[in-house]
């Protein structure tokens, strides 16, 4: 029986390998809804190949999309407009499986939706988890969500842990024999970058990553290494894992992409080619596995792996984001919220690489934490926390 997709963020990277996937197994899964923010044209490319039931885009490209779908003869499609129409779709009785994949914090509610309808879940959208954490964990054992890390290195995690490991009652502490988790990063394009060189990139070097294909932003944050920072709130939710039992390793190949080290010395490590279409297809099949295009790994070709301590002196932002998951509560929600804002700051070309850390700092100083006890409250919190850095990066303007 063929499974319904929902695709929230179809245009992104992990958005586009999902299509592969299921473009590969048309007789498994069909897509039932998608969602774009900016690229309209793209998105209605998609509309004319899969025929999806419902669209989603904000209230502002909706005339446009009519437009196009008209054109092409697609009126029958449904359009639904911002966070609502994300709710909607993410929510709908019709679909069996959610692709979580919109960047940043405007992924929360939807993937919250999802998880509250009881959905299989698959979780590309990090900052779900980093900013309610708790939160959503509770609504997914509440209501029998599956949530299932697409994240390259989470998914390498949950290949290389116990089976229903993720489903065990636990206190933070390692169980079934795990010993700790090894979190693997490729140092991003300055790895070997002085604090100098770093104070003068750009950003277009910053979104050149030397192994991955992934958007601006969380190119930046993988240069930064913000990104492994949120993949490690990440896996500490995730995993039900306290902080100090996940050890960050810069490994620049990307061809291991996370460990699982046990206490009678083992270590279980996750290999593949650097392509997002392998967790997507295992996270779509589990607990299954089904075909992809990507190649087998060579292992003639890459016949030397090398591995390294990251340098929290050059990239502090894996050190705020320890710090951040240390403090628990509001932290991480104010971390990702600064971090946000500092990207497109850089982006924009309004402040240098370096300051992104220091902006992201600089709001964890000045926004008080307390208990992520509601996602009003965490979202109160975020909009503070965005405001608080927005004032910082004027000040480092003038």
């Amino acid at each position: 029986m063929s499974q319904s997709v929902c695709i929230l963020g179809v245009t992104g990277s992990i958005g586009r390998s999902t299509l592969k996937i299921i473009e590969q197994h048309p007789e498994t899964y069909s897509v039932f809804a998608i969602s774009a923010y900016s690229r309209i044209q793209e998105l209605s490319e998609i509309c004319k190949q899969f025929r999806p039931k419902i669209v989603v885009v904000p209230s502002d490209k909706l005339f446009e999309l009519q437009r196009l779908l008209k054109q092409e003869n697609l009126q029958d499609i449904e359009i639904l407009c911002d966070e609502a129409g994300l709710v909607a779709v993410a929510s709908c009785p019709d679909v069996d499986v959610v692709m979580a994949a919109i960047v940043g914090a405007a992924g929360l509610l939807p993937t919250l939706a999802a998880v509250k309808a009881g959905k299989r879940v698959l979780l590309a959208n990090k900052e779900a988890l980093v900013m309610s954490g708790d939160l959503m964990l509770q609504a997914a054992k509440e209501h029998q969500a599956l949530l299932l890390p697409v994240d390259s290195e989470h998914n390498a995690i949950f290949q290389c842990l116990p089976q229903n490991y993720l489903h065990i009652e636990k206190n933070g502490e390692p169980l079934l024999g795990v010993q700790q988790v090894l979190l693997t990063a490729s140092g991003g394009p300055f790895l070997n970058h002085s604090l100098e060189q770093l104070q003068k990139v750009t950003p277009a070097q910053a979104c050149k990553h030397p192994n991955w294909s992934m958007g601006r932003k969380i190119s930046v944050d993988s240069a930064t290494l913000m990104n492994k920072g949120l993949e490690l709130i990440e896996a500490c939710h995730l995993f039900s894992i306290k902080e100090q039992f996940v050890t960050v390793v810069v490994h620049p190949q990307s061809i291991i992409h996370s460990m699982v080290q046990y206490v009678d010395g083992s270590t279980l490590a996750q290999m593949g080619n650097p392509d997002m279409c392998t967790p997507i297809a295992h996270a779509l099949a589990w607990p299954t596995r089904i075909t992809t295009h990507v190649p087998p790994l060579d292992l003639f070709l890459h016949s030397q792996l090398d591995f390294q301590q990251p340098d929290l002196v050059r990239f502090p932002a894996l050190k705020l984001a320890r710090q951040a998951m240390q403090s628990g509560g509001l932290a991480p929600a104010i971390l990702n919220a600064a971090n946000e804002v500092a990207v497109a700051a850089f982006l924009a070309e309004k402040i240098q690489f370096l300051d992104i850390a220091q902006v992201v700092e600089h709001t964890l100083n000045h926004v008080q934490n307390s208990s992520a006890e509601s996602i009003e409250k965490i979202l109160y919190t975020d909009e503070f926390a965005r405001n608080i850095a927005t004032e910082h990066i004027a000040q480092l303007e003038s």
